[in-house]
C-alpha cells in the first residue's frame, strides 16, 4: 500500500500512469491548495451507512472520495455513519469494507464510525442546549411533520420551544438515561421555523430509541440524527472537502449551522450528481424489495447492480474504476446507458482473459474417419490480445461437442455454419465436413456423422480451398461437464422506476433474466479453476468461475457478451 494516498500500489500506479479529468470538485481542491488552505491538506471521507450493501452509484463515490485525495498527496478515511442501529448491522460493515478494498482503495489505519464520536456528539448537544440552541420537543413525529410548513408556507413553532435552559437540560439528561419511551421526546436545534430552506425549520437532533446497536451494544437509547452526526463527525477527523450526492445540497445550510454554533473546524461540503443508470435500480429500499421479494436470490445475485453481484458475475475493478472516470463528475442529474459500463468491462475483459472453447448446448459429432482411441493435441492461442500470454495443447479425438446452432439441416441463405455436405473449419484444428445425420424417435438431430481432412491440420488446406464457417469444440472424452447460467437485464425496460400513475415497478422484473444450462461442455484447460476467475469462451461471451462450483463441475456466469452495444451506440450519434 502506498502510505502517501492510502491506496494499494495497484490502484495508484494506474492513477499516476493516467492523470484523471479535470472538473468542479478538482478545480476547488486545486483552488484551496494554491492558496494554504487546510495548510495544504488534503482530506476526504467516504461515509457509507452499513445498512445496506453497496451499489455501483456508491463506487462513483469512492472512486471520487479516494481518487482526489491521491490525486493531491491527501488521505481518504473510511467512516460509517452509523447513526440508527434498527437498520445497521455488522454484515453490511463487512461487506463494505470488503467492496472498497476490491475496488482497489484502503484507507489504512484510518478506519472510523460516527459511534466512536456519540459521547462527544452528545457533549455537543449539550452545548447547544446551553447556549439556547437547542430544545427537548414532546409533539411526535407525526405533529413535527405537520407543523414543519410547505416550500411556501412558514412552519409552526412548536409550543416546547421556548423551554427553559435547565429544564431542557434535565430532560435531555433522562433522555440518556432511558426514563422515557421511543417516539415521546425529541431534542431539536432552534433555528428559524420561517426559514426557506425546511432544512432548517428546527431539525431533529437526537431521537429516543431503545436498540441494541452493532457497535455499543445497549449502551445508549438516545442516537443523533444523520444530519447532526454528519458534519461534526467530519470535523472531529480533520476532514477538509466533504464531497457529498446532489441531494444533500440543501443540507448544506444545517451542516454549516451546526459548525458555526459549535465553533468547531469546518469542513467545505460540495455536492455532485449521483450516478443514475439505464436498465437498473440504484435504490437501497428497492435493492431490498427485490431480495425480499425472491425476484433476486440474494445481494450478490449476479444480476444485482450491487458491488457483490458484479463482482460475482465477472466484472473487474478496472474497469469499473475507468467507468466512473468516463462518466466524469458534475452538477446536473443525467442518465448513463448501461452500454458504456460493458463497454468499460470488454475492453478489460479482453485485454486481460484469457480464450478457452466451450460449447453450451452440446450436439454429439463423430468424426467416422478419424482413428478410434486416438488423441492428438492442438496448439491454441491462450489470448490474441497479449503476446506474453502463450498458448495451450487442448485434446482432439474422434467424438467431439459442436454447437448445436451451429448446425442446420435445411439453413437458409446466408447461414455459413455446417450442414449436411457442407465443410467447415474447426478452430485450431482440421476442416470438418457433415455427411449424415442421426435422429432420434422425434425427429430431433442428435448426433452428426462427419468427416476431417489430415491434411488441413491448423486450420488451413495445402490445395487452397477456403470455407466461410470456423467453430468451437471440445473433445467428448476430455471435457468438462459444467453448469452456465447466462443473464440478461434485470428489468424489461430502461428505466424500471418509470410506470405509469399507480403502476409497480415490480412489475418490469425480466421474468427470462437468468437461463441456467446444466449439461455444458468446457475445454480441460479450465479444470480447477478458483471461484472468480475470468475467460472468454470464444465465440459465446465473457465468463467467471461461481462461487458454487465444484471441483468436478464447475459452475460459470455470463459477465457479458461479444456483443458491443456501446459502440453502435456511440455510431449512431456520431451518425
Amino acid at each position: 500500500m502506498s502510505p502517501e494516498n492510502g491506496c494499494p500500489a495497484d490502484a495508484s500506479a494506474e492513477a499516476g500512469e493516467r492523470k484523471a479529468p479535470s472538473n468542479f470538485i478538482r478545480s476547488i481542491v486545486e483552488e484551496d491548495l494554491r492558496n494554504s488552505k487546510n495548510d495544504g491538506r488534503v482530506l476526504t471521507r467516504f461515509p457509507p451507512e452499513p445498512n445496506a450493501y453497496l451499489h455501483i452509484g456508491h463506487a462513483k463515490s469512492i472512486c471520487l472520495n479516494f481518487g482526489v485525495a491521491a490525486s493531491y498527496g491527501g488521505l481518504c478515511n473510511l467512516r460509517f455513519d452509523d447513526t440508527n442501529p434498527t437498520t445497521e448491522e455488522a454484515e453490511y460493515v463487512d461487506s463494505i469494507k470488503e467492496d472498497v478494498r476490491w475496488l482497489g482503495f484502503d484507507w489504512g489505519d484510518r478506519l472510523f464510525y460516527a459511534s466512536d464520536y456519540f459521547e462527544q456528539l452528545y457533549e455537543f448537544a449539550v452545548q447547544l442546549v446551553r447556549a439556547g440552541k437547542a430544545y427537548v420537543c414532546d409533539l411526535s413525529a407525526d405533529e413535527i411533520r405537520e407543523t414543519r410548513g410547505t416550500l411556501t408556507q412558514p412552519g409552526k413553532e412548536s409550543p416546547y420551544r421556548d423551554r427553559p435552559v435547565e429544564e431542557n437540560l434535565e430532560l435531555f439528561t433522562r433522555m440518556r438515561a432511558g426514563e422515557f419511551p421511543d417516539g415521546s421526546r425529541v431534542l431539536r436545534a432552534k433555528i428559524d421555523m420561517a426559514s426557506p430552506n425546511v432544512n432548517l425549520r428546527d431539525p431533529v437532533m437526537y431521537r429516543i430509541l431503545h436498540a441494541s446497536h452493532h457497535r455499543t451494544g445497549d449502551a445508549w437509547c438516545l442516537y443523533p440524527t444523520y444530519d447532526f452526526a454528519h458534519g461534526q463527525s467530519d470535523s472531529l477527523e480533520g476532514i477538509t472537502h466533504s464531497i457529498c450526492t446532489l441531494e444533500f445540497e440543501d443540507h448544506r445550510p444545517l451542516y454549516d449551522w451546526y459548525l458555526d454554533q459549535l465553533g468547531l473546524h469546518h469542513p467545505q461540503q460540495i455536492e455532485f450528481a449521483r450516478l443514475n443508470l439505464t436498465d437498473t435500480v440504484l435504490s437501497k429500499r428497492r435493492l431490498l424489495k427485490l431480495v425480499q421479494g425472491g425476484h433476486v436470490a440474494r445481494f450478490d445475485d449476479p444480476r444485482m447492480p450491487t458491488l457483490s453481484g458484479l463482482r460475482r458475475r465477472g466484472y473487474t475493478p478496472a474497469a469499473i474504476r475507468d467507468f466512473c472516470e468516463r462518466i466524469g463528475v458534475a452538477k446536473a442529474d443525467s442518465t448513463v446507458d448501461m452500454a458504456l459500463l460493458e463497454y468499460c468491462l470488454r475492453e478489460d475483459l479482453n485485454r486481460n482473459s484469457p480464450r478457452v472453447m466451450a460449447v453450451l448446448r452440446p450436439l454429439k459429432v463423430v468424426l467416422e474417419n478419424y482413428p478410434e482411441g486416438q488423441v492428438e493435441e492442438v496448439e491454441a492461442v491462450n489470448n490474441p490480445e497479449d503476446e506474453t500470454a502463450g498458448t495451450r495443447q487442448v485434446p482432439f479425438s474422434r467424438v467431439l461437442y459442436l454447437e448445436r446452432d451451429d448446425f442446420m439441416e435445411d439453413p437458409p441463405k446466408k447461414f455459413y455454419r455446417l450442414a449436411p455436405g457442407r465443410e467447415v473449419r474447426l478452430r485450431y484444428a482440421y476442416y470438418l465436413k457433415c455427411e449424415s445425420v442421426i435422429k432420434d424417435g422425434d425427429g430431433e438431430v442428435v448426433e452428426l456423422r462427419c468427416t476431417y481432412d489430415p491434411e488441413t491440420k491448423g486450420g488451413s488446406a495445402p490445395d487452397g480451398r477456403k470455407v466461410k464457417a470456423t467453430l468451437h469444440w471440445v473433445s467428448a472424452e476430455h471435457a468438462l461437464t459444467a453448469e452456465v447460467r447466462l443473464y440478461d437485464y434485470l428489468f424489461t425496460k430502461k428505466d424500471p422506476a418509470d410506470v405509469e400513475e399507480g403502476g409497480d415497478w415490480l412489475n418490469n422484473v425480466n421474468p427470462n433474466s437468468l437461463e441456467a444450462l446444466s449439461d455444458c461442455r468446457v475445454e480441460p484447460s479450465v479444470a480447477g479453476a478458483a471461484p472468480g476467475a475470468r475467460y472468454q469462451f470464444e465465440r459465446q461471451g465473457y465468463f467467471c468461475v461461481d462461487p458454487d462450483s465444484a471441483v468436478d463441475r464447475p459452475v460459470f456466469n455470463r459477465t457479458v457478451t461479444l456483443k458491443d452495444t456501446w459502440a453502435k451506440v456511440q455510431a449512431q450519434q456520431q451518425g
